[in-house]
């Protein structure tokens, strides 16, 4: 699914005040960069944080779920994304604290 335009601008002012981000399309999303480095994408209506093994149960424990697409052999699931949780979105401090995280987790990878 294609990334929603208007998501995309909504992402980006709530991510604003992390200081100067890159993005661009991608394979019908829209990546999220920060001096660089991917740590977000956008995927439809969703965003999703890069993760790692030390971050990626805080997501699991929150109902959150890795990015995955369909081919011909199955469905693909990237464990490197996921889902930013609903909770995030009512909460701008938060998500810019799990925000950090994902760049953190971008910078080292």
């Amino acid at each position: 699914m294609s990334a929603s335009p208007e998501f995309v601008s909504h992402v980006r002012d709530l991510l604003s005040p992390l200081g100067p981000l890159t993005d661009g399309k991608f394979f019908g999303g829209h990546a999220m960069k920060y001096e660089g480095k991917q740590f977000a994408m956008v995927m439809g209506n969703i965003l999703y944080f890069r993760v790692n093994e030390a971050t990626r149960s805080e997501y699991e424990k929150r109902g959150s779920t890795s990015f995955s697409y369909s081919t011909k052999r199955g469905v693909v699931q990237v464990r490197t994304y996921y889902s930013a949780p609903e909770e995030l979105f009512e909460n701008t401090e938060l998500l810019l604290s799990w925000a950090k995280k994902a760049i953190k987790v971008a910078a080292t990878a």
